[in-house]
């Protein structure tokens, strides 16, 4: 039987490394279907419910796996669903190759059935490498060049590939005129700057008194080499959400995630820093960096066009983070005075305890910080933690602590809403021995999760460790945007853009057969976090929280005050609860004393539970 191009395809994937791809079925990909037959499903089709839900796989499978992720999809309306998928991959600079169908070549231009100029479609999502495959010859270079350009400036691609050409004989590139060959590979490679650009970010860093550091992902293979920079210069270490996985939590002097989600601690150390390193972060929002002319400032970041645009840096170092802190580091001076990072941790220790009282604090009917809170030591610390954008995104930023091996992510730029069970999905398959938590909001479970839960239980028995917690802030508001209007325009809650039907999520959970289990008042929260960690399949938490808790940003400007005071003027109609949850809220930043009882109350659930609560099996990690 002749080797179809349809069969070359999955068989470069192969070759490539690629052990599934996400997809769904449509008749513009009816050739790449057969030769998934024929091949025995290798590599893995992994069915999703929507074409967006195959991306967001891909998306979260690479973020975990730090491979690859492949999606597929048909010609048309598939074709479309993938876009904002990718375009979080693009954002997030995530490594993404889509294989995708389009209609015959015979019919191209005839406004055909599904005809979509696929090209004008994806050249801004795929604009690194977009391209069609016309005849069999061209298929290998084609597909490499996805691969290698994917993993090489960390970003989707596109091959596009009709249907009548996945059905042809295949034949490879010739030695001849105007054939393109091509070969397997893209090996690791090390950017590094020139001796004397860090001969001048070590003058400026050793000049500091108070030096601040700021990681983001692409930090993430040199962790050693920021904790070691950290200790030398006597610095705080702040992280943007893409890096909270990048540094330890238990370290004394990181202070969290900086930003509208970020810690008082984070804010204060750019508030008060004389000098700034950020690594491997491209974090947008300079009304949280220094004030300009405040601090000198380096950076380092591997990609030319992300440097020297977010602050107005004195050098910027273009080059891999861990080869280029490696080579910076015998530069740099100890300081003697530790009385900055001394500051620092002080900060830190009485943030930990503010967030304890705001956590512990009562509410109607669940404080939806006292669920992140809750579930913080139970964390095994080989687990992964998807979060969805929306308030859930504050509780996960502000409540949940990194240790261990811990992995976590979101939707970082592109903070799309309907990624958190996605995600959570691609992360099983890409580490199906480790426990995944998704924490969702109840508009993002509508948008996307509640389907892709029947993936999660299609799947089920894929998965080694089969802990697949996902967790539900039920309470029937779009909560973010409401707080986002009461707050930037003193606009009140606008029912019928932001009420939302209460759907039982744990009902549906188990009419598929998986655990499900409603949560309706404080004292069985911790009850519920401990029997999904020990359920033997994916688990469905509905917490009902309260609405009416605020996301009070760290910095909480009198402007913002006075514009949700507007608000209830206006004729809120959660004011009254409002102004009580937010009172108490704020208040706990200045309540002395309290702060230890806090503290010892989540220390002794912190010791008495962190390993008991694991998964029988896996105690002994």
């Amino acid at each position: 039987m002749s080797t179809k191009v349809s069969d070359q395809i999955l068989a470069r994937l192969r070759e490539w490394g690629v052990d599934c791809v996400f997809g769904y079925p449509g008749d513009g990909i009816n050739g790449l279907l057969a030769a998934w037959e024929r091949a025995d499903n290798d590599p893995r089709f992994i069915q999703s419910r929507h074409e967006e839900m195959s991306a967001f796989e891909a998306v979260g499978y690479a973020k975990f796996s730090g491979r690859v992720g492949v999606c597929t999809a048909t010609s048309g309306p598939g074709a479309i669903h993938l876009l904002n998928g990718l375009y979080d991959a693009k954002l997030d600079h995530v490594p993404v190759v889509a294989v995708v169908g389009q209609t015959n070549r015979s019919a191209m231009g005839g406004s055909y059935q599904q005809e979509v100029d696929l090209h004008t479609l994806f050249k801004d999502v795929a604009s690194e490498f977009v391209e069609t495959v016309n005849v069999p010859e061209q298929l290998p270079n084609v597909l490499d060049r996805a691969f290698r350009t994917a993993y090489a400036r960390r970003c989707p691609t596109a091959v596009i590939v009709p249907a009548d050409v996945q059905e042809l004989d295949y034949s490879p590139p010739t030695h001849a005129f105007k054939m393109v060959p091509s070969s397997l590979g893209c090996e690791h490679f090390a950017l590094q700057p020139d001796d004397a650009a860090l001969k001048r970010a070590a003058e400026v860093l050793n000049a500091g008194e108070k030096v601040a550091i700021l990681i983001g992902q692409g930090a993430a293979g040199a962790r050693a080499e920021v904790e070691r920079v950290a200790d030398v210069l006597a610095a705080g270490v702040a992280k943007a959400l893409l890096g909270k996985d990048v540094l330890s939590d238990e370290l004394p002097y990181v202070t969290g995630a900086i930003g509208l989600l970020g810690t008082r601690p984070s804010y204060e150390l750019m508030r008060d820093c004389d000098t700034l390193l950020t690594i491997g972060s491209s974090f947008p929002y300079t009304q949280f960096m220094p004030e300009f002319g405040q601090a000198r400032g380096v950076q380092i970041d591997i990609d030319p066009h992300m440097v020297g645009m977010r602050y107005p840096y004195e050098v910027n170092l273009v080059g891999d983070a861990r080869t280029t802190l490696s080579r910076l580091l015998p530069m740099l001076r100890r300081k003697k005075d530790r009385k900055w990072q001394k500051r620092v941790i002080a900060n830190n220790e009485r943030w930990r305890g503010v967030m304890a009282r705001r956590a512990e604090q009562s509410a109607d009917p669940i404080n939806p910080e006292f669920v992140a809170w809750a579930l913080d030591p139970l964390l095994p610390d080989d687990a992964i933690i998807t979060s969805d954008s929306g308030s859930v995104a504050n509780w996960y930023a502000r409540h949940l602590h990194m240790r261990g091996s811990m992995r976590v992510s979101l939707s970082g730029t592109l903070a799309t809403m309907g990624c958190g069970v996605p995600y959570a999905i691609g992360a099983k398959f890409a580490h199906p021995d480790r426990p995944v938590i998704a924490l969702v909001g109840d508009g993002a479970m509508q948008m996307n999760g509640l389907a892709e839960l029947i993936t999660a239980w299609k799947y089920r028995d894929a998965w080694s460790d089969p802990r697949l917690v996902v967790a539900v802030w039920n309470n029937q508001d779009l909560n973010q945007v409401t707080w986002e209007m009461r707050a930037m325009s003193g606009s009140p809650q606008f029912l019928p853009s932001q009420s939302i039907p209460d759907v039982s999520y744990a009902t549906f959970a188990t009419s598929l057969g998986l655990t499900g289990i409603r949560v309706e008042k404080p004292d069985g929260v911790l009850d519920a976090w401990q029997h999904a960690l020990d359920a033997d399949g994916p688990a469905v938490l509905e917490f009902l929280t309260d609405p009416s808790v605020p996301p009070i940003p760290p910095h909480a400007t009198w402007e913002q005050m006075e514009a949700t005071a507007k608000s209830i003027l206006k004729g809120d109609v959660e004011r009254e609860a409002m102004v009580r949850q937010g009172f108490k809220a704020k208040v706990q930043e200045f309540l002395p004393g309290a702060r230890r009882r806090a503290e010892a109350g989540h220390g002794h659930l912190r010791r008495g539970s962190r390993h008991r609560h694991r998964h029988p099996a896996r105690s002994g990690r």
